[in-house]
This record gives structure tokens, sequence and C-alpha cells, in this order.
């Protein structure tokens, strides 16, 4: 049954590239995959280090929400460096796993920069991605808007809790 529904797909891919091409975009998923798990990991720990370090503060209600803007705004950092390394070593270790126009391939700081723009959906469109490589892409603008989001939260409760001693 899935032979059958797969069988047109593998028809209109050149024969020679079936398994190949079916193997890089594999790998791009993986990638993928591991790379969005490390930084919800990431994010989750870091927030609940963040908590547990601003559940310590009694007397400086304003070092607590300072400590959580910087710590949630290092996390994201973090976040993105994940990302923009993981398009490095991805372009780097396999030319069809696509290319980004726009950038050197072998500038960390501009897939960085590229990282920044994807995660934090703003999407300038001076670099564009192709191949393979765009589902890590659209993956990451996907993982970034949620991770921003549960940071807002999590600012939120963090304000409410000690603007009020402020």
């Amino acid at each position: 049954m899935i032979t059958s529904a797969i069988a047109p797909i593998l028809r209109t891919v050149p024969h020679s590239d079936t398994y190949a091409h079916w193997g890089v975009n594999f790998a791009v998923a993986g990638a993928t995959a591991v790379v969005v798990a490390l930084c919800v990991l990431l994010h989750y720990e870091g927030l609940t280090l963040l908590s547990r370090s601003l559940s310590r503060l009694h007397a400086h209600a304003r070092r607590g929400v300072l400590r959580g803007i910087f710590g949630v705004l290092l996390l994201h950092v973090l976040e993105i460096w994940v990302f923009g390394l993981a398009l490095f070593a991805l372009l780097l270790i396999d030319p069809r796993f696509g290319q980004i126009h726009g950038i050197p391939p072998e500038s960390i700081f501009d897939h960085v920069y590229f990282s920044a723009v994807t995660y934090s959906t703003v999407g300038f469109g001076d670099v564009i991605p192709t191949g393979p490589i765009r589902f890590l892409v659209g993956t990451e603008a996907l993982t970034g808007f949620v991770l921003i989001t549960w940071s807002a939260s999590f600012t939120y409760l963090v304000m409410e809790r000690y603007w009020k001693r402020a």
C-alpha cells in the first residue's frame, strides 16, 4: 500500500538519482529534528534555571526583571547560533544539501546572521536558501516563533511577580 502511494512520486525523479535524492532529504530532516530538539531542550532547561534563580531573589525585584530579560535574550542568541552552525556544517559537509544565495559559504557569521533573521521571522529577503536545506530554514522560523512566544509568556510571569514589588 505504501509502495503504491510512493511509486508515482519516484517515477517523477530520474531513476539514477532516486535513492541519493531521498537520502539527502532524510539527512536534512534528521539534522533538523536533532537541532530543533536541542534548542527546545536548551530553552526548557534555561527557563527552568532562570526561574529557580529568580525565586531566590527576595529583596531585589528590579534585578529579577532584568535577570529574566537578559536570561531570555541569552537563550535566544544561543539557539540562533545552534541553527546557524547547523546550517554552516550541513552546507560544508555536502553541497547536495543546497546552498544559501547571498552569503559566502565559508562565513560562519553570515550563516548566523541568516539564522537570526529566520529565527526571529524577520525574513529580509537578501539571502535565499535553495535545495533541501530549505526544510531546516523553514522549521527554524517555526521553532523561533514558538520559542519567542514561550519567552514572552515567561517574561510576563516574571514581570507580574516582580514589577509590583519594584
